[in-house]
């Protein structure tokens, strides 16, 4: 009976889908094979300019690249210029490109004794042209003693991340702090159209807070592993019941960290999908293995992309 109301559900979310979803494709592919293992994405409002995470194979060396466009050209990537020696992933542009936020375990000082938790930093610049700020700790009331990722911003300034601190409804929450008086204000968890007694994490928020994409793990309504989730804002504020974005976008591995592009209509999102499968019908060459376990969809983290309208 499980099964079958979970078929009737899934069906349902793939019709709400069916008619805007295009191919899901890799992105920059020859950059993000030089990499054992890439997670996140972020693109400037100018379209031309790169950020992603690229680790180990087990996550180890977490370390931001950039990738800069000239003309219809992408460069060789290199390392962030604030980035490479501690810690650092899930850079994130905020709608008018003016700063960059990031996730990090640096110390507030320069001092490698003070090395913490993943706390949320940010750089800034005047312009799409001038250099980038040393980075910014944001400091209290969003980061804690606990971890904090994944910042997302709006264009009024209110931040939405990840946290697993206290005030969670389970495991790790997203959480939402309001940019008032130029400040922050105390961070609230999410209501429970959104966080569960499970795992929330990764959430990308549209520039004008109408929609949220979000991870959520193993839910009832999960594909498999880690799933993307969306949730629309009402006029009266409130979310709407997150929905499973179906299996045209989801697999049975995991997927996560969304940001979305609202100028192209491109979602890009991180997933740990394979063509790679259980086949003892005939006999693999060493060629012919070696392309299988190189392929782009070996089942490492990579990033993908597909136009959508939300």
């Amino acid at each position: 009976m499980r099964s079958l109301m979970l078929f009737f559900l899934l069906a349902i979310t793939q019709h709400a889908f069916s008619q805007e979803v295009f191919k899901t494709q890799p992105v920059l592919q020859e950059i993000i094979s030089q990499f054992p293992t890439v997670r996140d994405f972020t693109i400037s409002p100018t379209q031309d300019e790169i950020y992603f995470t690229a680790q180990g194979y087990s996550g180890e060396l977490s370390t931001i690249i950039k990738v800069k466009k000239t003309g219809d050209k992408w460069s060789n990537p290199t390392v962030a210029p604030f980035s490479g020696q501690y810690s650092d992933l899930e850079a994130m542009f905020s709608p008018d490109g003016l700063r960059l936020f990031f996730v990090s375990n640096r110390p507030k000082e320069n001092s490698k004794k003070d090395q913490k938790d993943q706390d949320i930093w940010y750089i800034k610049r005047s312009d799409a042209a001038s250099d980038w700020s040393k980075p910014i700790n944001i400091g209290a009331p969003i980061n804690t003693d606990g971890n904090e990722f994944y910042p997302s911003i709006s264009e009024n300034g209110n931040l939405y991340f990840t946290s697993t601190g206290s005030g969670t409804k389970g495991k790790d929450d997203i959480f939402m702090s309001q940019w008032k008086n130029n400040t922050y204000t105390n961070p609230i968890s999410l209501p429970e159209a959104i966080n569960s007694e499970g795992y929330e994490y990764n959430a990308y928020i549209a520039p004008d807070e109408s929609f949220l994409i979000f991870g959520g793990y193993q839910r009832e309504d999960g594909l498999g592993s880690g799933d993307l989730y969306i949730s629309r804002k009402a006029k009266d504020g409130n979310w709407s019941k997150a929905k499973n974005l179906s299996g045209q976008i989801n697999s049975d591995k995991m997927d996560y960290c969304p940001y979305y592009d609202i100028k192209t209509m491109t979602l890009y999102f991180t997933s740990k999908r394979t063509i790679i499968k259980d086949d003892f019908s005939t006999l693999k060459t060493l060629e012919q293995l070696l392309k299988l376990m190189n392929s782009y969809e070996n089942g490492l983290s990579k990033i993908y992309s597909t136009r959508i309208k939300l």
